[in-house]
């Protein structure tokens, strides 16, 4: 079984993506602006999440979550999507996606 890997959408806590990359610097965690989707619709960062195996890490409980669920009804491949609420504590955020990634939780 490969590991998690994630992409923070461009809304995500920049202090999470900064906080896995310091407790574990081998985790792959890529920002969609590093990737060029920045600017993209929810359906196209899915689309290359699922193409590239990587999990999906935003802030946005409304469109993101209806695109990913339009996605799986039309039988399109999401490789998964953690949403994480504003006013969650980032340490904990951060906890939550080691022990995910190193398959801890249960």
């Amino acid at each position: 079984m490969s590991r998690l890997r994630f992409l923070a959408d461009h809304d995500l806590n920049e202090h999470i993506v900064h906080g896995v990359g310091r407790r574990e610097p081998a985790i792959e965690f890529l920002r969609a602006r590093d990737v060029g989707l920045h600017e993209r619709s929810d359906a196209e960062v899915l689309e290359y999440a699922a193409d590239n195996q990587l999990l999906v890490v935003s802030h946005d409980v409304n469109t993101m979550p209806a695109e990913a669920y339009a996605r799986i009804r039309a039988g399109a491949p999401v490789a998964g999507l953690l949403r994480v609420k504003q006013s969650e504590p980032v340490r904990r955020v951060i906890d939550d996606m080691i022990l995910m990634r190193n398959g801890r939780m249960s």
